[in-house]
């Protein structure tokens, strides 16, 4: 039973990286700045990166998914790990197949009240799931997209006031003034900020020390922050799977990490299209400045979360700051975004169905 939980394990990280690897990237997908293939390969380096860190920086969450204290000890076995798995792999990749995002999080927590109310019955301890589960998962997609909002109306509004547009450019240059024979020098040492069109910027090349296009800048930062989620995205989720494995003692912590993270690297880069499609182009329009705001309120809720032990929904957290940004410009797709939280309130009774019968088949 020890190779079959390994083996589903290793399913649920192929359809965990089919639904989840594009998430910190779809931003850029959305607003045309990578395409598909490009974002793909920033969204699986990075996940593999925070795969590897999280042996280091998330062991709290390895624990908190091995099933301890919501199952007692003496009834964690493979064979109910296995059926965690497996119930939350079908979860996952049935919604992946009909292009939704929906939580591997979800799914796990679901199988796992399911399978352990076949083992464990009246002594399932549904208390453990309260703070340390549900509060974490329910609140981190409504500060998602409280936090996206803000920093996209706030990112607008101080553009706004600076009078800074998209095709702008920050100059800076000495402050020169004119000496008695008609030649220049610096004034005082003094430096002279400029807000001007690019072309302008660019005529100034000659004396200019530096120069910042706004665009340039909001792109830089954009790409910089859905590496900042492809990392947190694989710090947070791949403690989850290995908790499962590490439950059972069937592989040992870092080797887990590395078979963890490469089959979900295998599965976003296989079949994560679908989802990548629905997040970035059916829920609203984006730039590269809404992009930003929502993946910094998603990599500051995901990263501080990992640290804590509180396991976010990495989904439910990216998907809501995309919903936050489309709330902010009032370009929100209120259907595509009706699709997603229907399949997101299905995930845990479904993956509860499954994960009970997979634990009585195997019982």
């Amino acid at each position: 039973m020890e190779w079959l939980l390994l083996g589903a394990g290793v399913v649920l990280a192929f359809a965990n990286g089919a639904n989840d690897n594009v998430k910190g990237v779809t931003t850029l997908y959305g607003s045309a700045q990578l395409g598909y293939r490009r974002a793909l390969a920033l969204a699986t380096a990075s996940q593999i990166g925070g795969s590897l860190a999280s042996v280091v920086l998330a062991t709290t969450l390895v624990k908190a998914f091995s099933g301890k204290g919501l199952v007692p000890p003496e009834l964690l076995s493979a064979e109910l790990l296995a059926a965690v798995a497996m119930g939350a792999a079908v979860t996952v990749g049935l919604a992946t197949r009909i292009g939704l995002p929906i939580s591997t999080t979800h799914a796990i927590v679901g199988a796992l009240v399911g399978a352990g109310a076949v083992a464990a019955g009246s002594a399932l301890n549904l208390g453990a799931l309260g703070a340390a589960f549900v509060l974490p998962l329910a609140v981190g997609p409504l500060l998602a997209v409280a936090l996206a909002w803000a920093f996209a109306r706030g990112g607008s509004a101080a553009g706004s006031a600076l009078g800074l547009a998209r095709g702008d450019c920050v100059c800076i240059e000495p402050e020169l003034s004119a000496n008695a024979d008609g030649s220049a020098s610096l004034a005082r040492a003094a430096l002279r900020v400029e807000l001007a069109e690019a072309s302008k910027c660019v005529a100034h090349s000659d004396t200019r020390l530096a120069g910042v296009e706004v665009e340039r800048a909001l792109r830089a930062g954009h790409v910089l922050s859905a590496t900042t989620v492809g990392f947190a995205r694989g710090l947070n989720d791949t403690p989850k799977i290995l908790g499962l494995m590490v439950g059972a003692s069937v592989i040992a912590p870092v080797l887990g990490a590395l078979v963890v993270g490469a089959a979900m690297a295998l599965g976003g880069v296989l079949a994560a299209r679908r989802v990548a499609d629905t997040l970035a182009l059916r829920i609203t329009p984006m730039h590269n400045g809404q992009g930003l705001a929502a993946n910094l309120a998603t990599s500051l809720l995901v990263i501080g979360a990992s640290r804590l032990g509180l396991p976010v929904s990495t989904t439910h957290v990216s998907t809501g700051g995309i919903f936050g940004i489309g709330a902010a410009a009032g370009t929100l797709h209120h259907r595509a975004a009706g699709e997603i939280l229907f399949a997101w309130l299905g995930t845990l009774p479904l993956a509860a169905g499954l994960g009970a019968l997979l634990a009585w088949s195997l019982g």
